[in-house]
């Protein structure tokens, strides 16, 4: 049986991409195991792919107000809501890691309104969503309301910044027809 491509675009050799790129990508396989499947797919442009993951870093790795889980929370809602099946395996599975919860992921995908999560996190979620599929729509009231429990100004940033920046990846991987690797949908149950 052969394999389902990874993408409708084909993937370089891990060899010979530019060393810094090879360097990341050999890290994350001996950290994860494997080699997540956007990392192929995005170094077949390496420009994009440096910028692309230097603005994940800064908004996915930095510490703050928001917990490592609750910003994969943001990406799992919104993924979800945009139709990205690889974001939401992906991201679901390093949800459920960062969690220590495997029920979580799933309860956010389908419907986060109905998972078991804070008050907090449902407040952010809301933030979240309205950036991710109506940002014309967000105003002062939004900024309240996520005052109310207990984010500033800069963690409502951080929000819709990471509900924007996985709007560009949903879209990218849609487009490129990207699959999630098999290793994700087992991870953190």
């Amino acid at each position: 049986m052969t394999a389902e491509p990874i993408s409708r675009y084909p993937v370089p050799d891990i060899e010979g991409l530019p060393e810094d790129i090879r360097d990341r990508i050999l890290a994350v396989q001996e950290k994860s195991g494997f080699v997540p499947n956007v990392f192929l797919v995005l170094a077949r442009r390496p420009d994009e792919f440096r910028a692309f993951f230097a603005y994940h870093d800064a908004l996915m790795e930095k510490p703050g107000n928001l917990t490592k889980a609750e910003r994969e929370m943001i990406v799992v809602a919104t993924s979800n809501a945009n139709g990205c099946q690889y974001c939401v395996i992906a991201h679901g599975a390093i949800l459920r890691i960062r969690a220590k919860d495997p029920l979580v992921a799933d309860q956010v995908a389908v419907n986060y309104r109905k998972a078991r999560i804070t008050p907090r996190q449902r407040a952010m979620l809301d933030f979240a969503m309205k950036v991710s599929q109506a940002s014309h729509r967000v105003g002062p009231e939004d900024h309240e309301a996520l005052a109310a429990h207990g984010f500033d100004a800069e963690d409502a940033w951080d929000i819709a910044a990471i509900a924007a920046f996985f709007g560009m990846s949903n879209r990218i991987a849609n487009a490129t027809d990207m699959r999630a690797n098999p290793e994700f949908y087992g991870m953190g149950r």
